[in-house]
């Protein structure tokens, strides 16, 4: 069967941009709905790429299937690609990222997105953009996916890396742990000096994933854009099951914080960096969807939550939703410290299907207390 005359379009016109060739220019709204496969496509860090999708809650057991929180075990050993397929160590795009977990909201559900990536590699390469790990900027590799598939959406996390989100943590741990101060008056004085740079920087990449798609053939009535905060993984210090004195909270618990510090980062930071990317959107007239209370009463040493022990089983209703600081490097990397793991990806893959289903309007995405990830749910705001 001949491919739709929408579909050649989207083609021809994301080969001649590849080439350079400026004088073919995309005719307006030439793109239809139904030009090849729907799809869902997922843009930028590791809080969208699937980062930490190999476990299962958290147990302090660091041998064999850890109790049944380790999706890598394989009965004799441990092979994180069952998880993160070829991208293990690397972008770790795991079987459980928000977009695989989003259920059947289009035929193609494709992950671009990269831990550990800024907007530079997300922006093309003809605009300054930047490789990564490999792999070309995803606005370049979204224009082939935008010319052979119907794209109805554009799920976009990205700014943490640019902000030093990483770093900010391994400092906080760091001063709880070896210098016994805190992280968050210096901390915030770096945040307050880079985020202006930032959100010009995602500006940017929305600014670009128009233009490929644009390129594409694509209206801008036929897709969306909906630019996503991010979920805090640790709980104010009220909602600590571990106190603040001893070794418990960097031993047992794995979040090494002190409570002033993290108070800090649940009402300050996160917030901080939410409001900001909500302004980027208005900005830029996308979608805006808010994960900053998504894993409340689900994140590491939270009260409301549960370690997974040889009593305790693993279960998306009383177990953590993200990876706590492996501080000792007993289990799988590091890198996976710090971000929802296979039931957060669930749960935030649910909001993205809510928010698949509202063609307008920001949202705030929330949890259920005792229900999975069947009990997201979306609020007006």
């Amino acid at each position: 069967m001949p491919s739709s005359p929408h579909r050649a379009l989207r083609a021809l016109l994301a080969l001649c941009t590849a080439a350079g060739l400026a004088s073919v220019a995309a005719p307006s709204a030439q793109a239809s709905n139904g030009s090849g496969p729907t799809a869902v496509v997922a843009m930028g860090d590791s809080y969208i790429s699937g980062e930490a999708g190999r476990w299962l809650g958290n147990s302090l057991t660091n041998s064999g299937s850890r109790n049944g929180t380790d999706r890598a075990w394989t009965g004799s050993g441990y092979d994180p690609s069952r998880v993160y397929g070829s991208t293990a160590g690397g972008c770790h795009r795991s079987d459980t990222a928000e977009v695989k977990s989003a259920g059947p909201v289009a035929s193609s559900l494709i992950n671009l997105a990269c831990s550990g990536a800024t907007t530079k590699n997300v922006i093309r390469a003809s605009q300054g953009g930047q490789a990564y790990k490999g792999e070309s900027p995803q606005a370049d590799q979204l224009a082939a996916v935008a010319a052979a598939n119907d794209v109805e959406l554009i799920a976009l996390s990205i700014g943490g890396n640019d902000l030093g989100f990483a770093d900010i943590i391994a400092t906080c741990a760091k001063d709880y742990i070896v210098w016994y101060s805190y992280c968050h008056d210096d901390q915030q004085a770096e945040v307050d000096a880079k985020i202006d740079g930032v959100m010009a920087d995602v500006a940017k990449s929305v600014d670009e994933i128009r233009a490929v798609m644009t390129a594409a053939g694509y209206a801008a009535s036929d897709y969306r854009i909906v630019l996503q905060s991010y979920p805090s993984p640790i709980p104010r210090a009220a909602d600590n099951r571990y106190g603040e004195s001893g070794w418990t909270r960097t031993n047992t618990g794995g979040c090494p914080f002190w409570n002033a510090d993290s108070d800090w980062a649940r009402d300050s930071l996160v917030p901080q960096l939410a409001n900001r990317l909500k302004g980027v959107a208005t900005a830029k007239g996308v979608q805006f969807m808010d994960l900053r209370d998504a894993l409340q009463g689900r994140e590491v040493c939270a009260k409301a939550s549960k370690q997974v022990s040889s009593t305790v089983p693993a279960s998306a209703t009383t177990s953590e939703w993200a990876r706590w600081i492996d501080s000792q490097s007993t289990q799988g990397l590091v890198q996976e410290s710090m971000h929802p793991n296979a039931y957060g990806q669930q749960a935030l893959g649910r909001c993205l299907a809510l928010i698949h289903a509202v063609p307008t309007g920001n949202r705030s995405c929330r949890n259920t207390a005792g229900s999975g990830a069947s009990g997201m749910y979306l609020t007006t705001g």
